[in-house]
């Protein structure tokens, strides 16, 4: 079973930018596609600016 199947396959593409975007933000360079050739550290900090700034964003909301 695939772990990229996506609960709204519409979304696919707002996600990309949102992590093409975090990315640039942490200075990773991401390119399309496969991206095997990155680091534990380098993935997991593009994952843990995504999870910051959902937080940012629902915190914002909120208010």
């Amino acid at each position: 079973m695939s772990r990229n199947n996506h609960v709204v396959p519409e979304a696919r593409a707002a996600l990309e930018k949102f992590k093409m975007e975090a990315a640039s933000e942490v200075g990773v360079n991401l390119k399309q596609g496969y991206n095997g050739d990155l680091t534990s550290k380098q993935a997991g900090s593009i994952g843990g600016q995504m999870v910051k700034k959902m937080i940012q964003s629902y915190e914002d909301s909120i208010k």
